[in-house]
């Protein structure tokens, strides 16, 4: 049930532009173990998917319940929301020291971590503004729009397998923020349509959910690329990927503050929101902390 929790986690931070789902994936102390059973999954496949399927699930519940909620949340309650992020980025905290620790240290890794935070920081402002309104592709209509599909899962999940890198930032990069979320949020539509019989309504949300088809099929290309990548990173350079991670937590922390909680700060009566925001913040710490607890012994049996 946990993993299935953090899986909706890591679903909730996929919908929302400049959140990375591979930083919470880390949050919650599974990133590892998901290259691992992704990598290796042919070894003990009975054993890795009884790992990820709670995992997947809670992320797929995750995109559908948040895609339109988190985005009605964010809106009306920006600052209590977006400081429940950051403190969710920020308790990863204990984690990376862990991991900072296994080798000491020199001065060279402060390239590091500047490095992290100028690669995050720097591809979440070429997005530009709003591009989540564009909906560049309506429905599957032809073989080039399943070809861009694919693309577009190839390109934002191989990347976005990178902590820290935003799979939402990367699909505005493209222009195809929208099309995805418009595909995704549709599938609500086809059901309520399906168990109505409304035809005419389903076959037209079908359209748009035939879209993630070519997409997921790109996806599952460019996370089983990048998995080896990074595992092979993590194995020989483990304590240089989390002084990267360190730079790639600040960016994102960064991020948050600039586009959740500075438009929205008032310029009198600052007491209150200031609360709002510490509260959350530190639930959001809390929270992480207890969604960190190794679960090793009793997936590693």
């Amino acid at each position: 049930m946990l993993n299935f929790i953090k899986g909706a986690i890591i679903g909730i931070a996929l919908v929302i532009s400049g959140l990375s789902g591979s930083i919470f994936a880390v949050v919650v102390g599974l990133y590892d173990r998901l290259l691992q059973a992704v990598n290796h999954f042919r070894a003990n496949p009975k054993k890795n998917l009884r790992f990820l399927a709670p995992i997947g699930l809670g992320a797929v519940v995750g995109i559908l319940v948040s895609t339109k909620a988190v985005l009605v949340v964010t809106t009306h309650w920006p600052l209590p929301s977006y400081g429940f992020f950051i403190g969710l980025v920020l308790g990863i905290g204990p984690f990376i020291y862990r991991k900072l620790v296994l080798k000491p240290f020199t001065w060279w890794y402060l390239l590091l971590v500047a490095a992290g935070f100028a690669g995050i920081y720097g591809l979440a402002k070429i997005g530009g503004t709003q591009p989540e309104n564009l909906i560049a592709i309506q429905r599957l209509s032809s073989v080039s729009d399943a070809g861009v599909m694919a693309f577009a899962g190839i390109f934002a999940v191989s990347l976005m397998a990178i902590p820290g890198i935003s799979g939402s930032v990367m699909l505005m990069v493209i222009d195809q923020y929208g099309t995805v979320y418009n595909a995704v949020s549709q599938l609500g539509d086809a059901a309520r349509a399906f168990a109505s019989g409304n035809w005419s309504a389903f076959n037209a949300a079908m359209g748009s959910v035939a879209l993630l088809l070519p997409f997921m099929l790109g996806a599952i290309v460019g996370l089983i690329a990048v998995a080896k990548l990074m595992a092979y990173l993590l194995e020989h350079f483990e304590t240089q990927v989390y002084y990267a991670v360190c730079g790639i937590v600040a960016a994102a922390v960064v991020i948050l503050l600039e586009t959740g909680i500075a438009p929205y700060w008032p310029a009198t009566g600052m007491v209150i929101p200031a609360l709002l925001v510490v509260v959350s913040l530190i639930i959001g710490v809390l929270a992480t902390i207890f969604l960190d607890k190794p679960e090793s012994n009793a997936d590693a049996n």
